[in-house]
């Protein structure tokens, strides 16, 4: 079977997370997809696959006797989607011979995947189109990486390919920033890993952002604005004024490749109270950490002047960049992913990640782990699209990963 053939199945099971819930994993459904593929293993022979109560997924491929010794590669993907656009039945939309022009999308919308939104459309002319209906996500982030993981294995086993041990894991909640809070290092074995969560065929990645949760909460002095002078203070106008303080220019929409930024992903409020909820990203470091000192000297500067106790900051750190890891010899993953595109026909791409993936955070829990493309584009909303041809190549360059690791025995 052909990856996208599995895509086309597992995106028809609905599995958004759910940043407001508590529980491990945020959403239930998540456990329809991990037993499907536990079900789906145990046919091609791998019967000790399981999953957790966490709805993490576990499958080693035993290696092939006398490459017993060779490294233990992995390879990691997630099952959740976002939540965004995905309130109706996801409607998964093949296009044969894709001519390279706009596309209607179906739904009852109207959209249209436009070549002047995504120019690379251009060059998917003659490929195999694989779209959602346009009424909602097509959910290829990530259940691309996780149908290409499957096929892969299914490969080595059916064409018995050489290869070393070789570990799978599927991961619930990645988009809400949960997917490694309890994966198993142990129990996935390995020596490292890739995860499969990027976008075109090719892409190499093993630099991401340095990321921080910041909020503002404004507490303000509301009385009758007859009798207001001096006395009033408005929480939703200092909320506007701190975010008037940031830099100009430094949101996501003004900047590109290794340039930070602060995002307003949401604001609430009125003159008694106000909030305001902001993610902080950079690729270098001390610019990250310069960010971050911006922000509290904003909250210093508009406490002294509204009153103490006006403006509260809290700023949580979330995940770091994995290039300190990975640049700290385990340059072999990249230099290695390289030749496997080489020897796949892939041109690599070395590119920094936008975002952060599963693979940050299990590269400083001691599973050094950078990140392929899976041939997708338009994640996160209605325009989502791959091909089946990029995701034959992405499954091809794990292959070629596979040999080149079962070199080392």
């Amino acid at each position: 079977m052909r990856a996208y053939e599995r895509l086309l199945k597992y995106v028809t099971v609905r599995t958004p997370s759910d940043e407001t819930s508590t529980t491990v994993p945020s959403s239930s459904c998540q456990f329809d997809l991990a037993q499907d593929l536990i079900r789906e293993f145990i046919n091609m022979g791998l019967p000790k696959a399981r999953t957790d109560e966490k709805c993490y997924v576990y499958a080693q491929i035993p290696a092939t006797p006398g490459y017993e010794n060779c490294p233990k590669i992995g390879f990691v993907a997630h099952l959740d989607t976002v939540s965004d656009f995905c309130d109706k039945k996801i409607v998964p939309v093949v296009t044969e011979n894709y001519d390279g022009r706009d596309l209607p999308l179906g739904g009852s919308d109207g959209r249209v995947l436009s070549v002047s939104m995504f120019p690379h459309l251009k060059d998917l002319k003659g490929r195999t189109l694989i779209t959602s209906n346009g009424d909602t996500i097509l959910g290829a982030d990530d259940k691309a990486g996780v149908a290409e993981i499957m096929t892969m294995a299914e490969r080595v086993l059916t064409e018995q390919i050489p290869h070393g041990p070789i570990s799978i894991g599927f991961t619930p909640d990645e988009e809400v920033g949960r997917g490694a809070d309890h994966f198993d290092i142990e129990k996935f074995d390995a020596d490292f890993a890739y995860t499969m969560d990027g976008d075109t065929e090719g892409e190499i990645q093993y630099e991401n952002f340095n990321a921080a949760d910041a909020i503002f909460e404004i507490q303000g002095v509301n009385v009758h604005p007859g009798s207001a002078k001096d006395v009033m203070v408005n929480a939703a106008l200092v909320a506007m004024e701190i975010n008037a303080a940031l830099p100009c220019g430094e949101t996501p929409a003004d900047t590109e490749d290794y340039e930070g930024f602060y995002h307003l992903v949401s604001m609430s409020g009125d003159v008694a109270c106000a909030k305001l909820h902001y993610i902080v990203r950079d690729h270098d470091a001390d610019k990250f950490a310069a960010r971050l000192e911006t922000l509290k000297e904003i909250s210093k500067q508009m406490n002294l002047k509204w009153g103490f106790g006006t403006v509260k900051l809290t700023i949580d750190e979330q995940y770091r960049n994995m290039a300190e890891i990975i640049e700290d010899g385990n340059m072999h993953l990249i230099e290695n992913a390289k030749k496997a595109c080489a020897a796949a026909d892939v041109t690599p791409l070395i590119l920094p990640i936008r975002g952060g993936t599963d693979g940050a955070r299990l590269s400083f829990m001691g599973l050094p782990c950078p990140n392929l493309g899976t041939g997708g584009h338009g994640y996160h909303g209605p325009f989502e699209h791959i091909t089946a041809e990029g995701m034959d190549k992405a499954v091809d360059v794990m292959i070629e990963l596979v040999k080149l690791y079962a070199e080392m025995k």
